[in-house]
């Protein structure tokens, strides 16, 4: 379409989600082909981001998954570049990634979010078990997918979490565990305008929606929209999008959340490059409200822009 010029999707990367940006962006670039836009696939592990402008791309369309692809990083680039991109910019990538940093920024605005503790080398299980409970939750401080997360069930089993945790990173979360159901809200938009589409939730083999569960098998059932009350419903998209707007995302994104026993919600995370692969739920809740996958794809596309770049010209 030429009111939307040449775009690059951006997908594979260097992160340990390089696989599944794989095939979320060969999907993204698919739909944008079907829908007729001159979309062309971009590997940044593979070229340097001066072939954008090189090359006569006019648009982004971030499909990279975790660090070096919504961690703020490729989004500076771009910014310097001047070739406008999907999803949130630097700060707000940069933000969301790194849980410790959304946990603060939730817990000052009295959103709510699960009790946590910056886990050093020498912590102990036995201190985080006075402090959180058990079980509790162990995981790197910037990374996605479940990679590196372990449920810690007693105090001995402290030290291999922490282990594994971080072998991905060298800021580790430990987080206090909320039984209950997850839930997960896709939010598109900015500011004011932006809306959260249908919650779903998310009933895995075991509760256990790990890497494996989340992408390669169809044991785990996803519930759009999620069997809660209208009431409920509406506080939860309210919260999810105070969430998102809190950390000053962007053009789309994903809040994760749990739902306790008394039905109260806990925000965990927000992911703002979500996947879309065939298994993914932004396209699951997009459909919910009668947006197909290539609708959906072109209007995040449409959303492409310049972040602090057009601040930085005087613009508000």
């Amino acid at each position: 379409m030429a009111d939307i010029g040449k775009v690059a999707v951006l997908f594979g990367g260097r992160s340990a989600e390089r696989e599944i940006s794989l095939k979320s962006g060969s999907m993204v670039l698919a739909a944008l082909n079907r829908r007729g836009i001159d979309a062309y696939a971009f590997d940044p592990a593979e070229r340097p981001l001066q072939d954008l402008v090189d090359r006569g791309f006019e648009r982004a369309f971030i499909a990279l998954h975790g660090r070096y692809g919504e961690d703020g990083t490729v989004q500076g680039a771009l910014e310097m570049l001047g070739v406008p991109y999907t999803g949130s910019g630097v700060l707000a990538s940069a933000l969301a990634i790194d849980k410790v940093a959304t946990k603060r920024i939730w817990a000052s605005l009295g959103l709510p979010t699960p009790a946590f503790e910056v886990c050093l080398p020498a912590s102990r299980g036995t201190q985080l078990v006075q402090q959180l409970g058990l079980p509790y939750i162990v995981k790197p401080a910037r990374e996605g997918s479940t990679l590196g997360l372990t449920k810690v069930t007693r105090a001995a089993g402290h030290r291999a979490a922490y282990r594994l945790a971080s072998s991905f990173d060298v800021d580790v979360l430990a987080e206090s565990f909320v039984d209950g159901r997850e839930l997960t809200v896709s939010v598109l938009g900015e500011g004011a305008q932006a809306k959260a589409l249908p919650a779903i939730e998310i009933r895995a083999p075991e509760g256990n929606y790990d890497y494996r569960n989340k992408y390669f098998t169809d044991d785990t059932r996803y519930l759009c929209p999620a069997p809660i009350d209208a009431a409920l419903s509406r506080e939860i998209a309210a919260l999810s999008v105070a969430a998102y707007r809190a950390l000053g995302c962007a053009g789309w994104g994903r809040v994760d959340l749990m739902l306790d026993r008394d039905m109260k919600p806990w925000l965990l995370e927000v992911n703002t490059s979500p996947g879309m692969t065939d298994h993914s739920l932004v396209p699951m809740a997009a459909k919910a409200v009668g947006i197909d996958y290539d609708a959906l794809v072109e209007q995040v596309l449409r959303s492409a822009c310049l972040k602090t770049a057009a601040r930085g010209k005087g613009q508000p």
